[in-house]
């Protein structure tokens, strides 16, 4: 494993320059690599449909495809990014002590960053803008499946840094595709990697935080919740669950599990659901809910509760009340995000303060849980850490902090 140390090497160099680089050159970077997504198209759509063609993993199809709209909204991420103002330098805060010391503290780089995904190519570009956009650089290793995708999206990053004379190793992804690597990087990179950031499903993540010596951000599944309480007006629970479990299936923000308070089944839970079935959803429900379908529908078990479907399926209960439907997701959540549908101010601030979630929502689709749309241009990944950073990590997430403590030949007495 001689060529990963040394990809860590040439990173750490390569990070050393980048802290004396002009912020104006990344732009230019950033630049350059949106005009060579553009130019290229039809060469990355080529080695897309060779991932494709070859994929065995069908269920998770929609992550893996790239198309021209796909890769449009690539480029807006990447230009979105661009125009972020440096992260790096900022003064957090400052103060003067009774000792005459002068404090500030001043945002930093983290350094190297490690990112270990499947499936999506956009994390490839995305990522690689986020890390050079914050000073840091990222070592790529992305899955098996879309190796092809991946491989030309890190060639043109790689292109535009070399056009405006930054070193090249600012990214790197790893060729081979020996799974041991992972492990690798995992237990023998602590000198090289500052972080590892895991996006792909659960047996990925969940061995990368049990057997990582490195920080880890990132989160374990996206069992996300809705709440539809008795005061909540139909035809926006309606929209905001159809739009939640169905626009994209595949992604950690779609909706799994749905909480009916029992007062609503008939007049919101009945519509609601049918509204679901119509649409090819497949519906598990308690037995409660099942009575009002001549108990036709299929019962939940009690793994059901627990489980990221990423699929055309839905695992709806009946609660008694919002406390209820707090102490379900609690017991069953994963702190991804977790939305309350109502117009009562006081039981959605209950809501909104008692879940664990690191994104809370009211009358909202939690298929919202993403960077880009809260304005952060694009995100490394979604961290359910409860210690920062948490939720969507764009730009000013991926940066560190240091005192800088100046004075006049001060001595302490």
């Amino acid at each position: 494993m001689n060529f990963i140390r040394k990809i860590g090497e040439n990173s750490k160099i390569a990070f050393n320059t980048l802290k004396n680089v002009n912020h104006e050159r990344i732009e230019k970077v950033l630049n350059d690599y949106n005009k060579l997504l553009s130019s290229n198209i039809s060469q990355i759509l080529s080695k897309n449909k060779i991932d494709c063609k070859s994929s065995k993993r069908k269920k998770l199809i929609d992550r893996l495809i790239l198309n021209k709209q796909r890769i449009d909204g690539i480029r807006n991420s990447i230009n979105e990014i661009r125009k972020f103002k440096n992260p790096v330098g900022k003064v957090m805060d400052k103060w003067s002590g009774k000792n005459k010391l002068n404090i500030k503290k001043v945002s930093t780089p983290i350094g190297v960053i490690g990112i270990i995904y499947e499936s999506r190519p956009n994390v490839t570009a995305d990522v690689s803008a986020l890390c050079l956009k914050s000073g840091n650089c990222a070592i790529l290793r992305g899955g098996s499946e879309a190796y092809n995708s991946n491989k030309i999206l890190s060639d043109l990053f790689r292109e535009a840094l070399i056009k405006n004379r930054l070193d090249k190793n600012c990214v790197q992804f790893i060729l081979k595709k020996d799974r041991k690597i992972v492990d690798f990087m995992l237990s023998k990179m602590t000198k090289y990697i500052d972080v590892i950031v895991p996006r792909g499903g659960k047996g990925l993540v969940d061995k990368v935080q049990k057997f990582s010596k490195v920080h880890v951000i990132g989160h374990l599944e996206g069992i996300c919740h809705i709440y539809v309480d008795d005061k909540s007006k139909l035809d926006i629970a309606k929209k905001v669950i159809l739009n939640a479990k169905l626009r994209r299936t595949s992604i950690c923000g779609a909706v799994e599990t749905l909480l009916l308070n029992e007062k609503i089944i008939k007049s919101h839970g009945l519509q609601i659901i049918n509204s679901l079935l119509e649409k090819n959803c497949e519906v598990l429900v308690d037995k409660k809910i099942n009575k009002y379908f001549n108990y036709k529908l299929k019962l939940a078990k009690e793994k059901d509760w627990s489980t990221e479907y990423l699929d055309k399926k839905i695992s709806i209960k009946s609660v008694k009340n919002v406390k209820e439907a707090v102490d379900h997701i609690l017991k069953y959540g994963t702190m991804h995000t977790d939305s309350i549908i109502t117009y009562d101010k006081i039981r959605a601030e209950y809501f909104l303060n008692n879940v664990n979630s690191s994104i809370a929502m009211q009358n909202v689709s939690t298929q919202f849980a993403d960077g880009g749309e809260f304005g952060f241009g694009g995100e490394i990944g979604i961290s359910t850490n409860k210690l920062p950073p948490r939720g969507p990590v764009g730009i000013n997430q991926l940066t560190s902090y240091k005192y800088i403590v100046t004075g006049k030949g001060i001595i302490r007495p």
